[in-house]
């Protein structure tokens, strides 16, 4: 391939915001450009007039008119594409790899990414009575928020409190520890462990939200500081979006990286990646023991790196059972390290955002020796999946010029997915489950995810005043799937459920 088609990174910038008036904070706006103008001293300037496609990621703490079209102004810049993109949390390692692919078909030479978040500054300010002095909120733009959920899953799944990732994933987490032939004991250490690097990493990344170092005990002991939110999740286990930060990228041809004087140990080449999803409502799976588009995507980056090592791992980690399930597909112990930003707990989750972030960090550990890296970012409810492969050197082989995608793989991985019951009695098989809890740490109520005996699936309730049942679900020393219980229909229109004795 030319050296004007192949595609490399050759900026990165990142933006922290404390204020200690949340009047002083910084807008997204702000927080994009100025992350924006890193990148392009971290090229070596002259760049930012010469941007010709713009990505804009997604973004909830504030809403803009047309994000892409502001930025543009507010630096300045004239680019022939500029685009704000849909939610997903692997979207901007999807942004990267698009515009990787643009110049490799010669469509663009200098292109960008940028996203950032102040929910912050919006949470003091709405607390304090203060009106923020930003762009004014619009009234027209794209809706913010984190209900997307509503919007295609089953009434049953919303009523019963798990329209949400922090009270989805733990349907995953419970039952692939199952799998793996884990106690829940044994899956939560593995999570404490993990989730402990995390924030060790976190703790020595300058643009990370917390710099504490969590002790395994820490992370996964309820208190008042930290309390269950959905078993077997505590605050200090998922992600924390209330954080005010922005980053972005600069990519363009090799050549024009040469072109502009951008030294050679400084440029970082763009491989190749893949991407596939899962149906959108949780409940149209075929099973929560597996992602079976987070196992395409990562082969299919293992393919990219043609029997090499990755040196460098950023394994998404909103929650414990998505880098878990990661790097077992990818055939790691447990002493590698997953991440080089910190993690969604600990260098803060600004929400869409977060993988920009750790573009920015593996451009760095890349351009500190490390030969290979891996990003792998996902979104929603372990929906869209996308991997990228970044390396220190060029590649061997041309990167395809079209979005590769290995849907075809994931969708022949499947099996049969169970029908969907709305409403179900007798006895059913517990497939996987949670525990919800209020802000004073109280059961709320346990979901259950269940297996009919007369077949298909159907999800129901367990009451906070079924201590028996909740008390099997909560038990550390004995996973609770597979076992019986007995399905009882209510006047609400969900059912509840009881584990036999």
């Amino acid at each position: 391939m030319a050296d004007d088609r192949i595609p490399v990174i050759v900026g990165v910038g990142e933006i922290v915001d404390r204020p200690a008036d949340p009047v002083h904070g910084l807008e997204p706006l702000a927080l994009m450009a100025l992350a924006l103008e890193h990148a392009n001293e971290d090229a070596g300037g002259g760049l930012l007039q010469t941007i010709d496609s713009l990505d804009v990621v997604n973004l909830m703490s504030w809403r803009y008119t047309n994000a892409a079209r502001q930025l543009s102004e507010r630096l300045g810049i004239t680019p022939r594409r500029a685009v704000y993109g849909p939610l997903g949390g692997e979207s901007p390692v999807r942004y990267l790899h698009e515009a990787a692919l643009r110049i490799a078909r010669g469509e663009s030479e200098v292109a960008a990414i940028s996203g950032a978040e102040a929910l912050n500054t919006v949470k003091k300010a709405k607390k304090e009575g203060v009106k923020l002095p930003w762009t004014p909120f619009s009234q027209e733009g794209p809706l913010t928020g984190l209900d997307f959920g509503e919007e295609f899953l089953r009434p049953q799944a919303i009523k019963l409190g798990v329209a949400q990732p922090i009270t989805v994933y733990p349907f995953y987490e419970a039952a692939t520890a199952s799998m793996w032939g884990q106690t829940p004991r044994e899956a939560l250490t593995e999570s404490a462990d993990l989730w402990a690097t995390l924030s060790r990493v976190a703790a020595a990344n300058p643009v990370s939200w917390l710099k504490h170092r969590f002790s395994p005990k820490e992370i996964i002991t309820p208190s008042a500081d930290n309390r269950l939110i959905a078993w077997p999740y505590t605050k200090l286990m998922v992600a924390n979006p209330t954080v005010n930060q922005g980053a972005a990228v600069l990519i363009m041809s090799l050549a024009r990286a040469r072109a502009a004087g951008v030294p050679a140990h400084r440029i970082v080449y763009i491989w190749g990646g893949a991407h596939a999803h899962e149906p959108r409502d949780f409940l149209d799976r075929d099973t929560y023991c597996e992602s079976h588009a987070q196992t395409a995507v990562l082969e299919a980056a293992l393919s990219i790196a043609n029997g090499r090592t990755f040196d460098a791992l950023e394994l998404y980690s909103c929650f414990p059972c998505v880098p878990k399930m990661a790097r077992r597909v990818l055939g790691l112990g447990t002493e590698v390290q997953p991440t080089v930003t910190g993690g969604l707990s600990f260098f803060g989750a600004p929400l869409n955002n977060y993988m920009t972030h750790a573009a920015c960090a593996m451009v760095r550990r890349l351009r500190q020796g490390a030969p290979l890296g891996l990003l792998y970012g996902q979104g929603e409810f372990l929906t869209k999946h996308q991997g990228l492969v970044l390396s220190s050197r060029p590649p061997e082989r041309p990167i395809q010029s079209h979005t590769p995608s290995v849907q075809a793989e994931a969708d022949g991985r499947r099996s049969a997915v169970p029908e969907f019951k709305a409403y179900a009695t007798g006895t059913a098989l517990l497939e996987t489950y949670t525990v919800l809890y209020d802000h004073h740490g109280s059961v709320q109520h346990g979901v259950v995810i269940l297996r009919p005996i007369d077949g298909g699936r159907t999800i129901a309730r367990v009451p906070a005043s079924d201590r028996q049942t909740l008390d099997r679900l909560v038990n550390l020393d004995a996973s609770p799937i597979g076992i019986e219980g007995t399905l009882q229909s209510k006047r609400d229109g969900i059912a509840d459920w009881r584990a036999q004795t």
